[in-house]
């Protein structure tokens, strides 16, 4: 039985709660002015047979220009809703979404396939959808120049002089000539990552890039959204639920129940008696613009905080601890 001065448990915001929520203090500084990509309190509703799923709940995130990133999160969390609005393959209910100067918002049809061939580069998971099997890799790769000529006139000489250099870069210039069924699924991924990078995108998203190749091969594809990174300059976001990959980045950003959670901030460190260089890896929750932050389960479970916990604030920080009065 719930004791009498039990508070009762909040309930799920509604989809008008979710938008006003969003929509609020519109008058303030723009959020991540400087960023590439800007999320600010994004919310993303599906509807099916009259039930309201919210996969997104107030999202926020920033990206800066030339950043190699790592999104992360159980399944449902909300990270691949998150990729797909960002790759202009999925529209959000409501708050804000800023990719390179593109509001994802506003786009019209016309503006959204633009900015999916001009703006931003995707990578898929499964490798078939990446590559159209009956043309080779070259062809492959041409083919979205040939579509964004359409507007910026490049010649067949540019186009195949550009392929055959990300083909180089990615280290898959001996597959030029072959279709996808005579490569290996680590060729197919580096020949989709080059497909990816064809139009000069701002953005390379990749959702799960190495979800079905073995961990050598996994490195190997690591190493060629880096090359992107470090050699073309582009901004990469990967999507992975493989620790290895996201150990590999600089920062990782955690997603749960549809908002970011932690972001783990990764920096070398030179001793300065031994010129030693040393990995240091530091772990923030993040704090949304109505306070709220998400623990990590195993911060949590590791203290048995439940239901509460007690605050205690102090003059440079704040203390979070374990309720000392027990559960009432």
């Amino acid at each position: 039985m719930t004791p009498p001065d039990a508070p009762s448990p909040a309930p799920t915001p509604t989809l008008a709660e979710l938008e006003r929520r969003a929509t609020v203090h519109r008058d303030r500084p723009a959020y991540g002015h400087d960023a590439l990509i800007t999320c600010d309190r994004l919310v993303r509703v599906f509807s099916t047979d009259g039930v309201e799923v919210q996969a997104l709940q107030g999202l926020d995130l920033l990206v800066r220009q030339g950043e190699l990133m790592a999104l992360v999160g159980a399944s449902g969390s909300g990270k691949s809703t998150l990729m797909n609005i960002l790759a202009g393959l999925d529209e959000p209910t409501a708050g804000a979404a800023k990719v390179a100067g593109h509001d994802l918002l506003t786009m019209t049809a016309k503006d959204r396939l633009r900015y999916r061939r001009e703006a931003v580069g995707f990578v898929w998971q499964q490798t078939s959808r990446n590559l159209l099997p009956y043309l080779t890799a070259t062809q492959n790769v041409v083919l979205p120049m040939q579509l964004h000529g359409r507007t910026h006139k490049t010649n067949k000489a540019q186009q195949a002089a550009r392929a055959d250099e990300l083909l180089a870069v990615l280290g898959v210039a001996d597959c030029r000539d072959r279709r996808p069924r005579q490569m290996s699924g680590g060729q197919q991924q580096r020949v989709a990552i080059a497909v990816a990078l064809a139009g000069n995108p701002k953005v390379l998203l990749a959702d799960e890039p190495t979800g079905e190749l073995d961990s050598h091969t996994g490195e190997q594809i690591f190493a060629a959204f880096r090359t992107a990174n470090e050699e073309l300059g582009t901004t990469v976001v990967i999507v992975t639920h493989d620790q290895t990959v996201a150990n590999e980045v600089r920062r990782t950003v955690a997603i749960r129940d549809g908002r970011t959670s932690t972001e783990v901030l990764r920096h070398t460190h030179v001793d300065a008696a031994t010129g030693q260089e040393s990995l240091v890896s530091r772990e923030y929750a993040m704090l949304d613009r109505a306070g709220r932050l998400q623990l990590p389960v195993e911060y949590t479970e590791s203290l048995g905080m439940r239901d509460r916990v007690l605050l205690e604030l102090e003059e440079d920080h704040i203390e979070i601890r374990p309720d000392d009065q027990g559960h009432r």
